[in-house]
C-alpha cells in the first residue's frame, strides 16, 4: 500500500512555489515573461506577509 506524505502547511507551499519561481527566473532573459515571473514572486511574498500578519499569535502569557 502506498504511504501518504505529510500535508504541507500553507507557508511551506508558498515558500516552495517562491523557490521554484526564483529558480525559473534565474534562467529567463529580460522581457515580459521574466517580468511576469518576478511579479508572481512578489505576490507570493505579499501573501506570506499577509498570512503571517493575520495568523493568531501565541503570546504565551495567560490573560487575567
Amino acid at each position: 500500500m502506498r504511504r501518504r506524505s505529510e500535508p504541507h502547511t500553507f507557508e511551506q507551499r508558498l515558500n516552495a512555489q517562491r523557490l521554484r519561481l526564483e529558480h525559473e527566473l534565474a534562467g529567463l532573459p529580460d522581457g515580459s515573461e521574466r517580468d511576469a515571473v518576478a511579479a508572481r514572486i512578489e505576490q507570493l511574498q505579499t501573501a506570506a506577509a499577509m498570512y503571517d500578519f493575520l495568523s493568531p499569535r501565541d503570546t504565551g502569557a495567560a490573560a487575567s
